[in-house]
């Protein structure tokens, strides 16, 4: 792990939990697509760097969770190399304490104050399709997260992200993070029509065909919707839900696990109610949800 690995002529990654992209643009210059989950591994993209002789231009971050901006401020320090990310996300890496406020829905307490949510801060700056060398194109690819985006490279490399879970993943976890479902699923049909030499997911292994685990993605999420709106044929409280949604699939509580389950299932519920699916009401100083 965290070797480099080499896809097109100009196109590499390290191969690390969340993959960090690589793309020579000329005259010994190299941008990253991410930076790692942290300082230690923002030092190995460094002594990548080092060892080929490359110098730091920018990074572009797809977006703001800790594992993807986590070797930002590091190689800022040591490069003095400009940050890009899109749109909201760029709030949320200047200000990493939203992480944790998004997903908590208020102040979070002191045991939600750690890495694997909150990256060290550093200066981001707008991404814009301006602001990507030649060659490099910009995707949107919104729905895990607030902005989230995808880059093709001149190479005709596509990298995706948390687009997708690997197969692995969706029997491991089940429950992926999503913030906002309908623009989800959107996403992963777009991605369907993508055509590209080699695609690169942040959490998957690189493929030539990415059609086959798009469509597994959309089926877990439609899959967890509709488990979702079998739970509420009955009036239920949000934690109510939440519980039957960790027994129906076997899930162990923690306060990690509550946030982020826990929020993905609020969006899912507002997916249902903005579908037509699912409603709201409000008795004895409850909120209650119901299937319609």
């Amino acid at each position: 792990m965290y070797e480099l690995i080499q896809v097109a002529e100009n196109t590499f990654y390290m191969d690390c939990p969340a993959k960090v992209g690589f793309y020579r643009t000329g005259d010994g210059e190299v941008v990253l697509i991410d930076s790692g989950s942290d300082r230690d591994a923002g030092k190995k993209v460094k002594k990548i760097l080092d060892a080929n002789g490359w110098k730091l231009k920018a990074v572009y971050n797809t977006h703001s969770h800790a594992d993807h901006i986590g070797g930002n401020r590091y190689l800022q320090d040591q490069t003095g190399c400009r940050i890009y990310s899109p749109g909201a996300e760029s709030c949320l890496i200047a200000y990493p304490v939203l992480e944790p406020v998004t997903l908590y829905g208020g102040f979070p307490m002191q045991e939600l104050h750690n890495k694997f949510l909150m990256a060290k801060e550093s200066a981001a700056e707008l991404l814009t399709a301006e602001t990507l060398p030649e060659g490099m194109e910009l995707i949107s690819l919104p729905g895990h997260s607030f902005d989230m985006a995808g880059f093709r490279t001149a190479d005709n490399v596509i990298f995706l992200a948390d687009s997708l879970s690997s197969e692995e993943t969706l029997s491991k976890y089940q429950i992926s993070f999503l913030y906002d479902v309908r623009s989800y699923l959107e996403t992963l049909s777009m991605i369907k029509t993508l055509n590209a030499d080699c695609f690169v997911p942040s959490h998957a292994p690189a493929v030539k065909d990415i059609i086959p685990l798009a469509q597994k993605n959309i089926d877990k999420t439609t899959g967890i919707a509709e488990t979702i709106k079998g739970i509420v044929t009955e009036p239920k409280t949000f934690d109510e839900i939440l519980r039957e949604v960790f027994n129906t699939y076997g899930l162990t509580m923690t306060l990690r696990q509550n946030v982020l389950v826990g929020s993905t299932v609020k969006s899912y519920l507002a997916f249902l109610k903005d579908e037509g699916q699912a409603e709201f009401f409000f008795e004895e100083n409850r909120m209650l949800w119901r299937a319609v």
